[in-house]
């Protein structure tokens, strides 16, 4: 099983969006028994809460659910359960870093890497467009797949 954790600060609108994102493309192309997601948070602000609410209606908006998801801190131990850690924005790559120790295995990327971009999904928490923040978690999630297939399934 590959195992991917998409991160953000507080695992309440960018990553969980991810996550359930990358759950529908995945499954939509039949590889759920062979691709893992989870998602997390570097910092300890929203432990427990559910998704966003702003968020959550985006993604249903694109007719994916997120019911049950919680936020959770991603851990140091968390870096030999997962093959990739997918951060939304440079603060994310940085804290994983400090999280981690290091990246010595070369798992941590930023996800519009993989859409050819080197910017940062912008965090609606603050812009509030939630719609700008699922077209480019959209995009970056269907280069990660394109990723999956080619180079690791």
């Amino acid at each position: 099983m590959y195992k991917i954790m998409f991160v953000c600060h507080g695992n309440i609108c960018r990553s969980p969006m991810a996550e359930f994102i990358m759950k529908k493309l995945v499954a939509d192309s039949c590889l759920s028994d062979r691709v893992s997601i989870s998602s997390s948070a570097t910092s300890t602000e929203e432990l427990g809460n559910p998704v966003y609410p702003p968020a959550r209606a985006e993604l249903a908006r694109h007719g994916i659910g997120c019911e049950g998801k919680f936020a959770v801190q991603l851990k140091k131990t968390d870096y030999e359960k997962y093959d990739l850690f997918i951060g939304m924005d440079t603060a994310n790559i940085r804290n994983m870093n400090r999280i981690f120790g290091s990246d010595s295995d070369g798992k941590i990327y930023k996800l519009l890497s993989f859409a050819g971009r080197g910017d940062d999904v912008s965090d609606p928490w603050y812009s509030r467009d939630f719609d700008k923040a699922y077209s480019d978690i959209n995009e970056g999630c269907r280069g990660l797949l394109r990723y999956i297939k080619e180079e690791i399934l």
